[in-house]
């Protein structure tokens, strides 16, 4: 055995932490009223309302993703107190056995997340696309971090997942029998990014 390390340089985080709660009985309950105002997606449905976390159901659910949000900022980015990250949009998706949500990312966002309402670890799953290609691809005989293209995360109910818009992801075809249910959303700033000094000033409001 060689005596050697391996640093993740330059890595893409995924940041994954489980709500301290359940979900209420209001809140399933506008869960489920949603479901029957959607629109199709490429195969599973999506809520025609893309600002629903500021519905007042969903009230205690926005201070607890504030917090989330502000740590993945603390944590990941090390961001200044000059900056304040906000959610831009919110949607509910509704995949049933059979359906899939297909390999998409989110522009005009920084950082995007998905909330598990409803999701069997056993069968459920996200799954996330490299963005860098390599013209060479030798066999490969054991997949890791570092050789693979295609990584998935099986998912639960009440889980929290960040990760930078720009990372693509997918949901394979449902398995199960359950209706898998996710809050999704986009993450920009408002605040000062750089500086005067270094002619790199911008104010975002």
């Amino acid at each position: 055995m060689i005596n050697a390390e391996i640093h993740p340089l330059f890595a893409t985080p995924v940041y994954i932490t489980k709500l301290n709660r359940e979900f209420t009985g209001e809140e399933n309950n506008y869960i489920n009223k949603i479901k029957l105002d959607c629109h199709k997606n490429a195969s599973n449905y999506t809520s025609r309302d893309n600002n629903m976390i500021n519905n007042k159901p969903f009230s205690s659910l926005r201070k607890e993703l504030s917090k989330v949000i502000k740590d993945y900022f603390n944590r990941v980015l090390g961001s200044s107190n000059h900056i304040k990250p906000y959610i831009t949009q919110s949607w509910l998706n509704y995949t049933d056995t059979a359906q899939y949500h297909h390999v998409h990312n989110h522009p005009n966002s920084l950082v995007s997340g998905v909330v598990y309402i409803n999701a069997d670890k056993d069968n459920d799953t996200i799954e996330f696309q490299s963005h860098r290609h390599s013209i060479i691809e030798p066999q490969t005989k054991e997949f890791n971090m570092f050789n693979s293209t295609k990584w998935w995360f099986p998912v639960n109910t009440g889980q929290v997942f960040l990760f930078p818009s720009y990372l693509s992801h997918s949901v394979n075809t449902k398995m199960g029998t359950n209706t898998r249910i996710s809050l999704a959303f986009n993450v920009f700033i408002k605040g000062t990014i750089g500086s005067k000094e270094g002619l790199t000033e911008l104010i975002l409001t």
